[in-house]
Formats: C-alpha cells, sequence, structure tokens
C-alpha cells in the first residue's frame, strides 16, 4: 500500500502540470475524475493481486466507473504519472499494459478483439498520448513517444516515436526533435 501512496501523489503532480485548466493540486484532487478513476484502480489492482479479492476488486472498479464514467479492469498494470484528461467513457481492459508518464484524453478504448484467453488488450511503451475517442484493439504494442491522433483506430503496432492517424491507423516517424505542437499542423487529426 505504500506503492500505492507514493503513485496517488505522482498521478496528481502529473494530472496539474498536464491540464491547462487546472488552478491548483486541491482543486485537482477534488474533482478530477481521470485521477478519481486511476486512484481507485491503483487500490483494486493491489487487490486483484490476491485470489480471495478478486470479487471485491471488481466490484470495486465498478463503483468507480459509476462515479466517474472510466472503466478500468483491475487486472490492467498501469504505470506512474497516468493522466486522464476529461475521462468520461475511456475502457481499459484486462490485459492492457500502460507505461509511464502516459496520456490519455477522454473516449479512448484500450480493447481486445477476441475472446480467447490470455493476452488480448494493448500494451502502451512510456510517453504515449492517445487522442480523444481513439480505440487501440488488440495485443499490438505501442512504443516509446507513440502519438495517436483523435478518434484513430489501432490495429497494429506503432513503433516508438510514430504518429499514427486514421480508421485504420497509419504511422509515419517524427522528425528528430518535432515539437509536438509543430507536428500538429503536419498531422490535423492529432488535434485532440
Amino acid at each position: 500500500m505504500r506503492r500505492v501512496k507514493e503513485t496517488v501523489v505522482e498521478d496528481l503532480q502529473a494530472a496539474v502540470e498536464r491540464d491547462p485548466a487546472a488552478t491548483s493540486k486541491v482543486q485537482m484532487a477534488i474533482v478530477s475524475p481521470g485521477l478519481h478513476a486511476i486512484w481507485a484502480h491503483r487500490v483494486a489492482h493491489q487487490m486483484w493481486q490476491r485470489e480471495s479479492l478478486k470479487l471485491p476488486a471488481r466490484v470495486l472498479s465498478n463503483l468507480a466507473r459509476t462515479a466517474t464514467g472510466v472503466e478500468i479492469h483491475p487486472g490492467a498494470d498501469i504505470g506512474r504519472r497516468f493522466f486522464i484528461d476529461h475521462g468520461m467513457g475511456v475502457v481499459i481492459g484486462e490485459t492492457s499494459q500502460v507505461g509511464d508518464d502516459v496520456m490519455l484524453y477522454h473516449g479512448v478504448t484500450l480493447g481486445g478483439r477476441t475472446l480467447a484467453k490470455g493476452k488480448r488488450h494493448p500494451t502502451l511503451g512510456d510517453n504515449v498520448t492517445i487522442g480523444a475517442g481513439a480505440k487501440v484493439l488488440g495485443p499490438v504494442e505501442l512504443g516509446e513517444g507513440a502519438q495517436i491522433g483523435a478518434n484513430s483506430v489501432v490495429v497494429k503496432d506503432v513503433p516508438e516515436y510514430h504518429v499514427a492517424t486514421g480508421v485504420p491507423a497509419r504511422h509515419r516517424a517524427l522528425a528528430q526533435r518535432e515539437d509536438p505542437y509543430e507536428a500538429m499542423f503536419a498531422e490535423p487529426a492529432l488535434w485532440i
């Protein structure tokens, strides 16, 4: 539980740094549904590690979904300093693996494409950003620093430091030291 407390503080700091509408840590702690969802997930995920607590973990995750509009399966493995901006409609499946410093916008789905057991959800590297409404489906991998454009549908791996946009998503490498703000003019679908 000590690790959970540490990550809660890091999540709050990451939210304040990434949300231009944030006026204070107190404000974010009180009103951010994305933070509330990830905090509930951090507790539920610890519970999920014990067989006897799997049902209570699912109950907690369901209560968090009801309160925040964000559904995160307690089995999902989520890294440090995770932030969901706006929150509503985000779904993160059971076998999803999310690296550190990842940011999702509202309506993002990290979903599966099969009913088979085993790894069926995406793996996100560190520093990945996924735009509003994007769907990343199946056991695909998004490399470190990947950016996924709003409303894109990703069903294939995206290499590190690539931008993926469209339906189905196609990717291109980010130019070395490309300013993310300038990248949005090159890829209008990145506006999130």
